[in-house]
């Protein structure tokens, strides 16, 4: 069987989506399984403008209609080829707000033979909305689900995982720059731009209940955002820019800055796609503004929206509340699975370094949320077996660095496949261009992550999980590392040999010496000091 034909016997629907919106359409062809994880199988995108000149003619022009019903045709021919047992297509602003909306649909249903749901501006931010459902964590406090189109900007407002409210603007990028920007762009226009959907949001977005929401976005002004943001940070071309946080001000200073830019310009900037760059900067406006009317200080986007959400309604999974953590663990697990990682030493090797993690971590500097990286690590540390065992620490990092990891940003995930990397071989250097690149604060976090991670697999170095737990005793001038074995008649002369060797950069990142020592040595060893001590203030 194909790979790209759908396993019967997996459980998984196969089923597409085809978003028909202002600017451009995509289809989504994919896997849905029943807990709702979503395997893309294809994509495909167009630009057809479908919405362009509306705002003025208030109708879809003829040469517009013809390419977007040519991109649909071959759209739903491509999922049909893949076995996709349903194609859901639906239309977004441009269509619904068109006067010949009628036309349209009728031309895509003889080319394509499909037939097109019109969506209202409502159903549009609750698809976005169960989509953000099915990978954030929303179940406490408040969000705002943003979601920015060529014709229309949606909002769902949810209070612990249930929608309050649903808000659908007409203030998509497209819309916005034939307003504002059919000349040329210019700062002034840009805060005409935003004084009107500053003013339209007052009227509809309630700020005192939702000041400080948590922001999630998506959409393609969302996603260059994200790529323009990590591109600062040196970052380019990103395998994913789900789950990337950006800050207020940092929106601010891509803004201003291409708002001085000319056409040719925005052309080159690093992360944003060309086909977006003449509708970027209206685009941006509506979300600095969405931003200052929750007062929010930063934002998260996703790189599932509406299409997703359509997918997993179409396979008839409704998404519940994510539980804190879930997403990222499953995804995790999944990528070990898919490189027939050996799970009972990962796992092992797992439960040690999280041991040693809380004796050690607050001391190294370590905050809670670096717990769950090197979870993360340790899990995915030997994957690279699935290349060659040769430099398979470097294979690690590749294949994570590669993968689809949902429930962190790009830079935690970064973060992960070089702690992956650095369980074996040369230590942590500025040397090396994966590591060079991070910042310093995550350049620390990875040393000393790494260190810890080291230790853990050498003292599993048989792969027979001789070592139940461990003992960590911080001393004044040492780290004593005493483990205890599973079995009392099991030597463990590897285990501490193999921990020992590793043990170095953890001297390094700690300052003192670490000793590996045996129970009944390091019994002996504190039987000696009480004696001494008895000795010294005889009774």
């Amino acid at each position: 069987m194909s790979p790209r034909q759908p396993d019967p016997s997996s459980g998984n629907d196969r089923v597409a989506a085809i978003d028909i919106g202002s600017n451009s359409i995509r289809a989504i062809v994919a896997d849905v399984s029943p807990d709702g994880h979503i395997r893309v199988v294809d994509e495909m995108k167009s630009a057809p403008r479908l919405g362009a000149g509306m705002d003025e003619s208030g109708a879809l022009a003829e040469a517009a209609m013809q390419r977007a019903t040519e991109a649909v045709a071959r759209m739903a021919m491509l999922a049909r080829q893949l076995g996709a047992t349903r194609i859901e297509a639906v239309a977004t602003s441009a269509v619904r707000d068109a006067t010949n909306a009628r036309a349209f649909v009728d031309m895509v249903r003889k080319a394509a033979k499909l037939q097109i749901r019109v969506l209202e501006g409502s159903d549009e931010a609750l698809l976005g909305f169960r989509s953000a459902l099915a990978h954030f964590d929303l179940a406490s406090g408040r969000a705002a689900v943003v979601d920015i189109g060529g014709g229309s900007l949606e909002l769902a407002l949810s209070a612990a995982g249930l929608v309050d409210r649903l808000v659908s603007l007409p203030f998509g990028a497209l819309r916005l720059t034939e307003r504002y920007f059919s000349r040329k762009i210019t700062r002034h226009a840009v805060k005409a731009l935003r004084r009107e959907v500053h003013h339209e949001l007052r009227r509809h977005l309630p700020a005192r209940e939702w000041r400080k929401a948590q922001v999630i976005g998506s959409g393609g002004t969302f996603t260059n955002l994200a790529g323009m943001s990590l591109a600062r940070q040196g970052i380019r071309s990103p395998q994913s820019v789900h789950g990337t946080r950006v800050t207020r001000m940092d929106l601010e200073h891509i803004l201003d800055s291409l708002e001085d830019m000319t056409p040719t310009e925005r052309l080159t900037v690093a992360g944003l796609n060309a086909g977006r760059a003449d509708i970027i900067v209206a685009g941006l406006a509506v979300i600095a503004e969405v931003m200052a009317r929750l007062d929010a200080s930063s934002l998260v986007v996703s790189a599932y929206g509406i299409r997703e959400g359509l997918l997993l309604e179409t396979a008839h999974v409704l998404p519940t509340v994510a539980v804190p953590g879930e997403a990222r663990e499953r995804s995790v697990r999944r990528l070990a699975d898919a490189c027939h990682f050996e799970e009972r030493h990962s796992m092992h090797v797992q439960r040690l370094a999280l041991q040693l993690f809380d004796a050690l971590g607050p001391r190294l500097g370590a905050d809670a949320d670096e717990r769950d990286t090197l979870a993360a690590a340790a899990m995915l540390h030997d994957i690279g077996y699935h290349i060659s065992y040769d430099k398979h620490h470097k294979h690690s990092y590749y294949l994570i660095t590669n993968a689809e990891l949902l429930g962190m940003s790009p830079m935690e995930q970064l973060v992960v496949a070089n702690v992956a990397r650095y369980h074996r071989g040369a230590e942590p250097t500025r040397q090396h261009p994966s590591y060079d690149s991070l910042s310093k604060p995550m350049r620390a976090e990875v040393r000393r992550l790494a260190a810890i991670l080291r230790l853990a697999d050498g003292l599993d170095r048989g792969h027979i999980c001789a070592v139940d737990r461990v003992r960590v005793r911080w001393m004044h001038d040492r780290i004593r590392i005493t483990p205890i074995a599973r079995n009392i008649h099991q030597p463990m002369r590897l285990e501490i040999w193999g921990a020992s060797r590793k043990a170095r950069l953890l001297e390094k990142v700690a300052g003192v010496p670490v000793e590996i020592v045996q129970p009944r040595l390091a019994a002996r060893m504190r039987d000696r000091v009480l004696t001494d001590r008895a000795v010294r203030s005889p009774t």
